[in-house]
């Protein structure tokens, strides 16, 4: 049997699906799994030993270049590789308009949510077979349950096993070291520089060099800022496979609601995730280590909320916790 699973983004919903791969091919033998994401993040699922093909979609790219005839033979092209395989079932786990525009033009049956359980009603329309998901369920779940469901399952009442690890390391970080994620897409996600300093100190007191992660100009000066007041380094550019390999080895992490902070989490990592801007609920911090959330929608957690989280951790790894 051969699959193909759509979920295309954002980086932190493309780590929350990949416990569903685990559980399909635990409960499926032999089962075949390709991916449909965004070129950006098409590092994630090939982490995945079960995945067996990975096709990076750029339609970020070409939604914004559609008056240009390169575009659509970009797309033609990618469409023919798309169809090139005939597919059993084709399990779209974003349950966007978006996705299910490339997911009715792959070879094999489209399936999903129903209307009531996705958030765009009308992407179920699409699909030739649907399910009910609970709405108000964490974002990995509604996925394992979805897969459950469309490959006739039980859902399994085991955690959730992301099934990845770390890369080989491009970039040679310190022996001991912990990283901090001060980078967001948005300002309002922001978390105070003089708090990620007085994070990153902590840690060096412990004897791991604080590692602050970046991606834009402005992320990296403001990384620069946060390292040289805690006596952290701040490494080159890094791809999303590079980073993982930083991530998957970090002693602890600590980092904004962001993909990257999720993704430290799958490794299993000790990870604290401070959200300014959004409600944890649904989206929080998930993995099979020790992590934590704090903060919401409009509630920036202060700095002694975020140090107990921090040292509560410290002493469960202690205690062997």
């Amino acid at each position: 049997m051969q699959v193909l699973i759509v979920k295309t983004s954002s980086m932190g919903d493309v780590v929350h699906a990949l416990p569903a791969v685990s559980d399909m091919l635990a409960q499926r033998p032999g089962l075949q799994v390709d991916w449909l994401v965004e070129a950006p993040f098409a590092a994630i699922p090939a982490l995945h030993p079960g995945v067996r093909r990975v096709l990076p979609l750029a339609w970020r790219k070409w939604r914004k270049q559609l008056g240009q005839g390169a575009t659509w033979r970009t797309m033609r092209d990618f469409r023919r590789e798309l169809r090139r395989e005939r597919y059993d079932l084709v399990l779209d786990l974003q349950g966007l308009l978006k996705s299910v525009m490339w997911g009715v033009q792959a070879r094999g049956p489209l399936v999903g949510y129903d209307g009531r359980s996705i958030r765009e009603p009308a992407a179920a329309w699409f699909y030739s077979r649907k399910a009910a998901v609970p709405r108000q369920l964490q974002a990995v779940e509604r996925c394992r349950r979805l897969a459950a469901a469309q490959l006739g399952y039980a859902v399994p009442a085991t955690p959730p096993v992301f099934g990845i690890e770390p890369p080989p390391a491009a970039w040679p970080a310190p022996a001991r070291y912990a990283v901090l994620i001060p980078a967001a897409s948005r300002v309002e996600k922001l978390w105070p520089e003089a708090h990620w300093v007085a994070v990153g100190r902590h840690f060096a007191s412990d004897g791991a060099v604080p590692v602050v992660l970046w991606g834009s100009e402005a992320e990296r000066q403001r990384a620069e800022r946060i390292a040289a007041g805690c006596g952290g380094v701040v490494p080159p550019f890094l791809s999303v496979k590079d980073s993982a390999a930083v991530l998957g080895r970090a002693e602890r992490i600590v980092g904004l609601d962001t993909g990257f902070t999720h993704l430290g989490a799958a490794f299993g990592r000790p990870t604290v995730g401070i959200y300014c801007d959004h409600d944890p609920g649904l989206a929080g911090i998930t993995g099979p280590g020790l992590v934590a959330s704090i903060g919401g929608k409009g509630v920036v957690p202060g700095l002694d909320a975020v140090m107990q989280l921090v040292e509560a951790q410290s002493s469960s790894m202690r205690s062997g916790g």
